[in-house]
């Protein structure tokens, strides 16, 4: 069955602004695009979607001018084009917002906006002009932030604002979101929403990728499903459902997720009192206290900078606490550094995968066994290491993990995003902890890939490990946790068994407290 089989009539007479023909893309060992005809429709909201290793990702490389096709052709309003860099598909209206940050936390919130696009004047950086062009687009995106604030100084959620701030400044004909809202808060989404409604009267035509269909099916007017790296149909949203949108994103892949409580051992992780202080004020931990057992799976629920990533940061060391206590096995953990906590038992996956969970510069196997040197004994003597073993131990874990990878001297950058969070979980599992953090584990990853790390989670409970995740999606916390603390404003506002969770109880509990 020829790709164009799934294709409605009705939709090939619309205007399109962007077509692949023949599309493909190999690396060493993976064919990430095969053979793709893929349509853009102008001034709608283009949806792509698919499992991560898709493809989506990479087909958007191409077409923002960050990777070129191994053969194929790219059509803009129906000319033939070849784009060997970003300022190329720029100058020609192509913008893009990256999965991945692109951004520099030691400059300015107003510099990062106009980083190589910025207004000169005489020879000179018209400084005042950038100001107030950076203050309307802050204000536009409802985000109330100086542009002189160093970017270093803002949370993961916040910083996405100005990645979006930074495409919005350009003159933009298509703009292409990856993931743009899996760092957002609810209402931070919303105000996406009402900005890309007003790029779309603008006449701006959005290419929009995200793995939360509920998401998709409200903010998108045309629907695109990749899969294992080809073309396999494409829809009006009107005209399609969720259950539709998951059967041809999996094929015969179907998977499912039982909740499947393990059984529970001793108090492994106590916590009691634990307090950080902002520098210039304010709490960022308020007397937190709970308890963790071996076996539990704990899922915490809360807005953006309810204290959930200051929580677990305070746990492994990355983040001074003022006061508290917290104690593994009954032994009390001393304000040491996160390596020395490593080595006690507790292990964490950070919500920034690529800022503080991968070394880009580094092969997959490296970055798997990166926290692990000094506990596996992968080191013989001072000056040799033991390759034999750590190979056994990283295709091990490869195997135990499922990630399509076909050599892992690749770097880690040739993965998608859903597979590199399986490196780095595989990364922390390797140091053999009891406690195991994962903070937004799910981040950015679709829905096969959501299922492996749903039933990772249940694997290291059904071994006895320790489990901690936080999560801002309701119904992940619900599936997937024995108990669910609610965070709000750096405190714990409710500890509710399973039994007793309710979206409404999830939902009051988080909201801040006055």
């Amino acid at each position: 069955m020829s790709q164009h089989a799934h294709i409605q009539p009705e939709t090939v007479a619309q205007d399109v602004i962007i077509e692949t023909r023949s599309v493909s893309r190999v690396y060493p060992g993976v064919t990430a695009l095969d053979s793709v005809d893929y349509r853009v429709y102008r001034n709608k909201v283009n949806v792509l979607i698919g499992e991560n290793g898709a493809g989506k990702s990479t087909m958007m490389k191409m077409l923002a001018g960050v990777e070129m096709p191994s053969c194929g052709e790219i059509l803009l309003d129906g000319q033939s084009v070849t784009f060997g860099s970003t300022h190329q598909a720029e100058k020609h209206g192509i913008s893009i917002i990256f999965q991945e940050l692109n951004l520099f936390p030691n400059m300015s919130v107003m510099d990062n906006i106009f980083i190589a696009n910025e207004f000169f004047q005489r020879g000179r950086i018209n400084e005042k002009y950038q100001y107030q062009l950076a203050k309307a687009l802050l204000e536009r995106l409802e985000l109330d932030v100086d542009p002189l604030t160093m970017l270093g100084e803002l949370g993961i959620g916040h910083q996405q604002l100005v990645e979006i701030a930074r495409a919005l400044s350009k003159d933009t004909r298509v703009l292409i979101m990856d993931e743009p809202t899996s760092a957002l808060s609810q209402s931070e989404v919303k105000v996406l929403f009402r900005v890309i409604e007003q790029l779309k009267k603008r006449g701006v035509t959005i290419i929009y990728i995200s793995h939360r269909l509920e998401e998709l099916m409200e903010i998108g007017d045309h629907i695109t499903i990749f899969r294992d790296g080809r073309f396999i149909c494409e829809r009006e949203v009107a005209d399609a459902s969720v259950p539709w949108i998951i059967e041809q994103m999996v094929g015969d892949k179907k998977k499912h997720f039982d909740y499947q409580p393990a059984i529970q051992g001793d108090t492994v992780l106590e916590v009691q009192g634990l307090t950080a202080l902002h520098q210039n004020g304010g709490y960022r931990l308020n007397d937190v206290t709970f308890t963790l057992r071996k076996g539990e799976v704990i899922g915490i629920y809360g807005l953006l900078g309810a204290g959930r990533t200051e929580l677990f940061k305070g746990l492994t060391g990355l983040m001074p606490c003022q006061g508290g206590r917290v104690a593994l096995n009954g032994c009390a953990v001393e304000q040491h550094s996160f390596q020395q906590r490593l080595k006690r038992g507790i292990a964490l996956v950070p919500e920034d995968r690529q800022g503080e969970g991968v070394v880009q510069m580094m092969s997959i196997k490296s970055n798997m066994t990166l926290s692990d040197f000094s506990l596996r004994g992968f080191w013989r003597s001072w000056s040799w290491l033991r390759e034999q073993k750590e190979r056994e131990n990283v295709q091990d874990m490869v195997e135990r993990l499922a990630i399509k990878v076909s050599d892992c001297e690749l770097p880690i950058t040739s993965l998608s995003g859903g597979n590199q969070q399986k490196v780095v979980l595989g990364k922390a599992l390797m140091t053999r902890p009891e406690v195991v953090l994962l903070d937004e584990p799910t981040r950015g990853i679709d829905v096969g890939a959501k299922t492996d790390v749903y039933h990772l989670i249940g694997q290291m409970a059904g071994q006895g490990l320790a489990v901690m995740f936080s999560s801002s999606e309701l119904d992940e916390v619900m599936a997937l946790a024995d108990r669910v603390l609610v965070m709000a404003d750096g405190r714990i506002t409710a500890d509710l068994p399973r039994a007793e969770v309710t979206r409404e109880k999830l939902i009051s509990a988080s909201t801040p407290l006055e």
